[in-house]
């Protein structure tokens, strides 16, 4: 058996109201990734007074987290959603072809369903202020239809998502209620390894439940994209309890509950949480700004060990090995180079690599900074305006090409692909918003539109005119795999939901 390393366990959840789904129409879908956000599917007083929370020890000099769970329990909210997830049955041509069911589906062609099926989820978050701004996971409610958020005295409220930042997985939603209790937000900077902390939440649905840990490490990265430095505990956290708080031992919120790592999809002891103050910057450029602006330095890093740090002449192997920079890059119109060891970042140590990227990207774009770099056996210090990264909401934006309605972005096919699914026009969808209304309809990416109402598309600049002009009543003919499907799509009734 081949060994895999840590990174390769990372996969998006998939809970239990979603699981009996995936199980009978996908039996492979959940089990051949073992990292998973904890959301749940299971079906499942006024502000508090700035007096500090704290835990206390008993007689026997174990600490007791009552105090705690009696003061911010009631701002923990149970958080449920309703969706419709797309069926694998869509479409043979999304399917792996080594998948058994391939060949039966592309044999027999089954039909498309429309609308997908109903699935519910179940999440926790917390409230921010007395108004009802809350925040959770990203992930529990990125493709919900409906929000509702409950509280601890049983009330019930629709949410409004205010925004959302899937790279930090961050959410942050807003309730119609006054006078609500508030978590008290700490400060996840002085955290440190070996310290108490409690989560509260809804594991499995089972609202407000308690479970205590230590902090385990700090500035794990989990992605590729390293924007968020997790805070890793060994707190019992279960699906249902994504989005929840993690609070340190004054009471105060230091972290989100976000993910485990499991191989049976439950608790194993290793739980990571997002920083409060990660969480609380997000939330607060979602709400000036409706988006998230991230710094980018434009190059490729790689972690130094022993032997690559005796190469270039350091006497410890910490800091950033530059890979590769790119061109016009920030990095590059500084000056640097492949072979480049970045130490420090406005005045921070670097000692392991994947520190750097939620850094970098904490910086706004545009801003001056100070890279202390190891070059050819000496120290360097490079100033920068670090330049801005282009996000996969941004990327959709521009494919859009003057009409946001639809909430897809579609190219024109080349010649080479037209020959080969022998087709003479027709616009390839790249990618699709996941809460657009054509979402909704079941259009995917890698369909291909080949009409509208009857008229064959044959440039984006006509799909947009005809989009806009049949907007109240509109039938595509897509091209999914080899056959071809009518989708009803209606822009305005969406929108004026």
């Amino acid at each position: 058996m081949k060994s895999r390393k840590f990174s390769e366990y990372i996969k998006p959840a998939t809970t239990a109201g979603i699981i009996m789904v995936v199980l009978a129409i996908g039996h492979k879908t959940y089990f051949n990734r073992f990292y998973f956000p904890i959301s749940n599917a299971q079906a499942a007083s006024t502000e508090i007074a700035a007096v500090q929370q704290s835990a206390r020890k008993t007689a026997h000099g174990l600490y007791d987290f009552s105090e705690i769970a009696a003061q911010q329990g009631p701002a923990v909210v149970n958080i449920s959603i309703s969706a419709k997830i797309k069926s694998r049955f869509s479409g043979f041509s999304q399917m792996n072809p080594s998948d058994p069911f391939y060949e039966f589906f592309r044999r027999f062609k089954i039909p498309v369903p429309q609308g997908g099926i109903p699935a519910h989820d179940m999440g926790s978050g917390f409230i921010i202020s007395p108004d009802g701004v809350i925040l959770t996971n990203a992930h529990v409610v990125a493709n919900a239809d409906e929000v509702t958020v409950k509280l601890i005295d049983k009330r019930e409220f629709k949410a409004k998502i205010l925004g959302l930042d899937k790279p930090s997985d961050v959410a942050v939603l807003k309730i119609e209620a006054q006078n609500l209790p508030t978590v008290k937000i700490g400060d996840s900077r002085h955290a440190r390894v070996g310290e108490w902390v409690i989560a509260i939440g809804s594991p499995y649905g089972l609202e407000n439940s308690v479970t205590a840990g230590i902090i385990s490490a700090k500035s794990r990265s989990l992605s590729k994209e390293g924007h968020v430095p997790f805070l890793q505990t060994d707190v019992a956290v279960n699906p249902g309890n994504s989005g929840g708080p993690l609070f340190n031992m004054d009471g105060e919120v230091i972290g989100i509950n976000s993910q485990i790592y499991s191989h049976s999809g439950g608790y194993q002891g290793l739980s990571f949480a997002i920083p409060i103050d990660v969480a609380m910057n997000i939330e607060r450029q979602l709400r000036e700004h409706g988006k998230v602006s991230r710094g980018r330095l434009g190059i490729v890093i790689q972690e130094l060990n022993q032997q690559l740090a005796d190469s270039f002449g350091l006497d410890k192997p910490s800091g950033a090995l530059v890979n590769s920079v790119e061109k016009g890059s920030a990095a590059e119109k500084a000056g640097i180079e492949p072979g480049d060891i970045i130490l420090k970042f406005n005045g921070k140590d670097i000692v392991h690599s994947a520190e750097l990227p939620a850094l970098v990207a904490d910086v706004a774009p545009g801003s001056l900074a100070k890279i202390e770099v190891w070059h050819s056996g000496k120290l360097k210090i490079v100033s920068l305006n670090v330049g801005e990264m282009k996000t996969a909401e941004a990327k959709n934006k521009v494919g859009k090409q003057g009409s946001n309605k639809p909430g897809l972005a579609v190219r024109a096919l080349t010649a080479d692909e037209r020959r080969k699914i022998e087709i003479t026009g027709g616009l390839l969808v790249e990618s699709v918003d996941d809460d657009g209304p054509v979402s909704r309809a079941g259009i995917q990416p890698d369909d291909v539109i080949l009409s509208i109402n009857g008229e064959k598309i044959a440039s984006v600049e006509q799909f947009h005119s005809l989009a806009a002009k049949h907007s109240k009543h509109m039938a595509w003919l897509i091209l999914r795999g080899d056959q071809k499907i009518f989708v009803p799509i209606n822009l305005d009734s969406i929108n004026k939901e």
